[in-house]
This record gives structure tokens, C-alpha cells and sequence, in this order.
């Protein structure tokens, strides 16, 4: 029993502060203002999320969050699953330089790309349009897709595209009878990455978007005022906020367990 006490501690300390912002989203206001603060609340209220949907944004936002994530996956997994499979299946000069290239691309902090991605987005009449926030997502998306995927077609056994044009497959039809279905793993683990730093991403959303469009992360970054700070409400938002990831999870468990150790040894 005493080997389980440090795997129980790591666990409390992981799940306490989700803990604490949710029994903070279901206390009342004058509760969380006092000097005497409880763990749990004197008085369960969902006043807080109430208060969430019907005063702000954050229905809105969190749809905007969800369509532009939807569309970076998406976007990236059709673009990355044809560059892996070509850096995978073909020998071509500069193959090595190109993946290192791309590597060194998702190295570079975001926000070396924030001034051209603004100056470009400003000339073409982009700011405020969810294209921008595709766009600058798939930057740094993208590249690191492509080394992820890269090493799970390596995975796939070349035997079986050999037996496939054999029968007559051509490239295509093999992509998506033969490679694709064995790759499925692999996509949702790469997918559910791209989904969630789309999901989370702040500074390219605060720079690009306006009040009209705005994602969720900056949609409760709003929520601070320069006097006051509803903690309440601020705990009530990440709450809700975490949800389509619970739910994404939730779908793809056991495809993504199986895919974080499928491109980990080759084939």
C-alpha cells in the first residue's frame, strides 16, 4: 500500500486546483470576499453560470473557438498527412535538410510570427475574419503534425502498399484504403493536439480578432476588469471551458492512447 501514497499525492496535486475552480464557480460571491474561506461552499448557487451565459459573450465565443479549431485540425491533417507520407515513402535530395527545416520552424517562439502574420493579414483586409486565426494556427500547427505523422507512416509496413499496387492500386486509393485506416490512430493523436493549442492559443486571438468574433480564451480574459475581479464568474468560464475537451477526450480515449505509442517503434 505504501507504493500507491506518492501516485495518490501526484493525483491530489493534479486535480486539486480543477477541484478548487469548480467548488469557487458554485460559491456565492460574499463567500469568496471573507476572511474566513471554506473549501467547500456554505450555500451551492449556479447563480455564477447564469450570470456567465446571460451577461457575456461566452456561448458566442466558445463557438468561435470550436469552428476555428474544427478548421486548423482539420486543415492540418489533410497538409500533414500528405507531407508525411511523402517524407516517409519517397528519397529525394534535401529530404533530411527539409525535416529538420520544419522542426526549426515550431522551434521559433509564435510571436516572432505576430508582426508579419499582422502586417500580412492588415494588407489583405483580414483582421477580425476567422481566416486570419486559421491561418496563423496552421503556422505553427503544421510543422510539428508533420514530424509527429511522419513517424507513424514509418510505422506502417511498406509491405503492405506493395501488395496493393500489385492488386492495382494507384497513389491515391492507396492513401485511402491502405494508409489512412492504419494511420487512424496517429491522426487523432496529432488532431486532438492541434485541437487543443487552437483551443487555448491567446496571443494570435487577442491580436486578430474584434468584440464581434473573439475566441473563448479572450473572451474570459475580458472578464478581468481594471477594478474589479469576479472571481466567480472567472472560475465559472474555465469550468465550461473545459468541457468540449472532456468531451473530445472522452470520444477519442482509447484511439489516442493507442496512437501516443504507435509511431514510438517502427514496424
Amino acid at each position: 500500500m505504501l507504493r500507491f501514497i506518492p501516485l495518490a499525492v501526484i493525483v491530489c496535486f493534479v486535480l486539486f486546483p480543477y477541484l478548487w475552480t469548480f467548488l469557487t464557480s458554485i460559491k456565492p460571491t460574499e463567500e469568496l470576499y471573507t476572511m474566513d474561506v471554506k473549501i467547500l461552499p456554505r450555500n451551492l448557487t449556479f447563480e455564477n453560470y447564469k450570470t456567465l451565459i446571460e451577461n457575456t459573450d461566452f456561448l458566442t465565443s466558445m463557438l468561435h473557438s470550436i469552428i476555428i479549431a474544427v478548421i486548423t485540425s482539420c486543415i492540418s491533417m489533410v497538409v500533414s498527412s500528405m507531407a508525411s507520407y511523402a517524407f516517409a515513402r519517397y528519397r529525394f535530395k534535401g529530404k533530411n535538410l527539409a525535416l529538420s527545416g520544419i522542426l526549426l520552424l515550431y522551434m521559433f517562439p509564435s510571436v516572432l510570427y505576430l508582426t508579419p502574420l499582422f502586417v500580412l493579414f492588415n494588407n489583405l483586409k483580414l483582421i477580425g475574419s476567422p481566416v486570419a486565426l486559421v491561418v496563423s494556427y496552421c503556422t505553427f500547427t503544421i510543422p510539428f503534425s508533420i514530424w509527429l505523422l511522419t513517424a507513424y507512416m514509418k510505422s506502417i509496413p511498406l509491405e503492405l502498399e506493395e501488395a496493393g499496387k500489385i492488386d492495382g492500386a494507384n497513389i491515391p486509393q492507396l492513401l485511402y484504403y491502405v494508409v489512412m485506416p492504419l494511420l487512424k490512430p496517429g491522426l487523432i493523436a496529432t488532431g486532438t493536439y492541434v485541437f487543443i493549442n487552437s483551443w487555448n492559443e491567446y496571443l494570435f486571438a487577442v491580436m486578430f480578432t474584434t468584440s464581434n468574433n473573439r475566441t473563448l480564451p479572450v473572451s474570459l480574459a475580458s472578464l478581468v476588469g481594471e477594478y474589479d475581479l469576479r472571481w466567480d464568474i472567472i472560475s465559472a468560464g474555465a469550468v465550461a471551458a473545459m468541457i468540449p475537451v472532456v468531451i473530445l477526450f472522452m470520444f477519442v480515449q482509447k484511439s489516442l492512447v493507442a496512437g501516443l505509442t504507435a509511431g514510438s517503434v517502427k514496424g
